[in-house]
């Protein structure tokens, strides 16, 4: 995220600009509600932002912008019922390093750790593991300031049907100003990342899946290659990458090896099947760690990125469809496609609602063109009822996600509730969400 001289606010990914009317950098509730207050005088909208980690304009607003990087402190650590409570804008990084720092630990997370708590919640990012939820789930209590100024707290016993809902709420309820979170005592993950061809590993995918603590892999577009990775807890002690390896690894690999090989097949996409050999050829890798250490890896190759969530058993037909878009349509792919999985959720807004889901997530080196294929990716996965990711892009719209979503009416009716002037509207959220 950038706010630059000319009063302009850019995502992390650098495709969503906007010209806020205001800046604000609230340090307490207090000033959280006031800026809510003013915004209501004005006559404006308001809205919230984090790290600027969503790839669609949920944050943007011609109104009021609440920048939360003056409001990210831990406000209570509970190590006997193991919860934490923090204001919204702290790092999924900070979160981790002062939870390790007590002894404990999220008991999934993302693939990064750059977002904001509450802007990772918001969106419905999840991470994987067939027995796990999303970071959602994992909320236990939050308080949100609503679009009069007022704060409500929820839980599962205080204004419950807020708490139902609010969890994924993209921004639309209300500015989310606490969150507690239900952790667990710290653990350390073996890591076993091996190479294999891409029909092998959807002919076991169950048995992988189930298997595993933490199963993904990733399509190496234009080959036969998956490079999967499996987490499991243990309860050895930690044996890390010596830290020449982990530098040469995370840094040297895969951000400026592979930032190189995007840069040549942005400037010649023909050159880009003959690249894509050299992502499997790296071998097999295993090690242990803190478990925030393993989730989590450094992004420096700025992308685009669509993420949509089907049913799990639909994960080998679907991906198969996209390897023959891929291959069928002309496009050159430089990124791999990332396949994940979850358990299911109770949360109205949650892409894991209802039942196990996969995730097949799809991405573009930036400035290059991403439209043909997301649009052909989604074409696939609209077959299937796909959600797609809050904070990624797509090109759904209110009407043709309200039938995937079994509680679409119950959470508008919070939605009206807390925030019937739509104070914290902005054209992301009209599009997909109506009004």
């Amino acid at each position: 995220m950038t706010i630059g001289r000319d009063g302009t606010w850019r995502n992390w990914a650098r495709n969503q600009v906007g010209r806020p009317a205001a800046f604000v950098h609230p340090s307490s509730e207090d000033e959280l509600c006031r800026a809510v207050k003013d915004a209501a005088t004005a006559g404006q909208t308001i809205k919230a932002v984090g790290a600027g980690h969503s790839f669609t304009g949920a944050a943007l607003t011609d109104g009021h912008l609440v920048v939360l990087d003056n409001y990210a402190r831990v406000l209570d650590i509970d190590t006997v019922n193991y919860r934490v409570t923090v204001q919204a804008g702290i790092t999924l990084a900070a979160l981790n390093d002062e939870l390790d720092r007590r002894g404990l630990a999220m008991p999934n997370l993302g693939d990064i750790a750059y977002q904001t708590v509450a802007g990772a919640t918001s969106t419905g990012t999840h991470g994987t593991g067939a027995a796990l939820r999303g970071l959602a789930a994992q909320i236990v209590a939050m308080r949100i300031v609503t679009g009069d100024g007022s704060v409500i707290a929820c839980d599962a016993e205080n204004e419950p049907e807020v708490f139902h809902c609010a969890r994924v709420g993209l921004g639309s309820v209300g500015i989310v100003s606490t969150v507690t979170l239900q952790v667990v005592p710290a653990f350390t993950l073996t890591v076993l990342e091996q190479p294999m061809r891409v029909d092998d590993v959807l002919e076991g995918i169950d048995e992988f899946v189930d298997t595993n603590d933490h199963f993904e892999f990733f399509w190496v577009p234009h080959t036969g290659w998956a490079l999967t990775k499996r987490n499991n807890r243990t309860t050895d002690a930690a044996a890390p990458r010596k830290r020449w390896k982990e530098l040469f690894d995370d840094y040297g690999m895969e951000n400026i090896a592979f930032g190189a090989v995007c840069r040549v097949g942005r400037r010649a996409p023909k050159l880009i099947p003959k690249l894509a050999t050299a992502l499997p050829s790296q071998g097999t890798v295993s090690y242990s760690d803190k478990s925030f250490k393993v989730f989590a890896s450094p992004r420096f190759v700025r992308f685009y990125e669509m993420e949509y969530s089907i049913p799990r058993a639909a994960c080998g037909e679907a991906l198969n469809r996209v390897r023959r878009l891929v291959d069928e349509s002309g496009l050159r792919i430089s990124f791999p496609v990332e396949v994940r999985f979850t358990a299911p959720d109770d949360i109205p807004l949650s892409t894991g609602f209802g039942e196990p889901r996969c995730y097949i997530a799809v991405h573009v080196f930036e400035r290059m063109e991403y439209r043909r294929y997301f649009e052909g990716v989604e074409a696939i996965m609209d077959d299937y009822g796909g959600r797609p990711h809050w904070g990624k892009l797509h090109f759904q719209t209110a009407a043709t996600l309200a039938p995937r979503y079994p509680e679409w009416d119950r959470f508008a009716a919070v939605r009206n509730r807390l925030d019937p002037d739509r104070r914290f509207t902005n054209a992301y959220l009209q599009r997909v969400l109506c009004s």
